[in-house]
Parts: C-alpha cells; sequence; structure tokens
C-alpha cells in the first residue's frame, strides 16, 4: 500500500514540477526619448504572431513583450548594438523596417532595428531562423510609433 502511494506521490510531484518555467525578460533602460516611442509601440503591437499569442512575461513593462512563452521576445529601448559598426554586418528588411541580424550558435537569430529613434530587439527561437514573418508582423506597429532618423 505504501509503496503504491509512494509511487503515485513521486508521479504527482513529478506532475508539479515546471519545466516550462515563466519567461523573464530584461527590461532595457532606455532614454526618455525612446520610451516614449517604446510605450507607444507597445500599444500597437499585434495580439498574435506568426499564429503566436501575446504572452505575460515578467516583468510587466511597456517596454518589452513577449509570444509563444518566448519563441519572439521584443524588447525597446535596447542600446545600440557595437554589430552595427561592422561593415560586414548582415541584416535585411522586413515590411518597410531595416533590421541588423546577429546569429547565435545556441539560440535563434537576434534583430535589432536600424536607422530609428529608438533600438527595437527581436530574438526569435531556433523554430524562427529562416522565418522574417515575425518581422514582417511587427515592422506596421514599428513605423507607425518609432520615427527614422
Amino acid at each position: 500500500m505504501f509503496l503504491g502511494l509512494s509511487v503515485a506521490a513521486l508521479l504527482a510531484a513529478a506532475g508539479c514540477s515546471s519545466t516550462d518555467a515563466a519567461v523573464s525578460i530584461t527590461v532595457p533602460a532606455p532614454s526618455p526619448e525612446a520610451a516614449g516611442y517604446c510605450r507607444a509601440l507597445h500599444k500597437e503591437l499585434p495580439r498574435t504572431v506568426a499564429g503566436l499569442d501575446l504572452g505575460d512575461a515578467g516583468p510587466k513593462s511597456e517596454l518589452t513583450a513577449e509570444w509563444g512563452d518566448g519563441e519572439i521576445v521584443l524588447r525597446c529601448g535596447v542600446p545600440r548594438p557595437a554589430k552595427m559598426d561592422d561593415p560586414m554586418a548582415k541584416g535585411i528588411e522586413a515590411d518597410g523596417v531595416n533590421w541588423l541580424l546577429e546569429q547565435s550558435d545556441d539560440a535563434g537569430p537576434r534583430f535589432t532595428t536600424t536607422y530609428r529613434k529608438a533600438y527595437v530587439e527581436v530574438t526569435l527561437s531556433a523554430a524562427y531562423a529562416h522565418d522574417a514573418s515575425p518581422l514582417a508582423a511587427l515592422a506596421p506597429a514599428v513605423r507607425r510609433t518609432v520615427p527614422g532618423l
């Protein structure tokens, strides 16, 4: 009897342990001007991107957003990436917004807007490594709220 209860208790405990802990995003600390653009962007963000719903990543901030439990993460007001000084840096254009591409060996790509008054960073999981549709889905909100230089 105790063995059955012990196995049941162990299985229940294993079922309760979470391997999908809540996504935690580092909140940027932009200038007041950039923060204003970021707050405007936050209000315009789409509720779904690439079929993924806007989530509740912590801590709550108008400078961050995530879709699909961290599959797509946006941070607004990040510092200018040093990679932008590299003349060999790669970039793409998605729906009228230019993005610097930074590849990672152990995760998906990170994209940061260029030629805008606030830097918007989007990190994609490896599942979206070769898919620009998340950037295209975010581009209209970026164009409307974060002016070009």
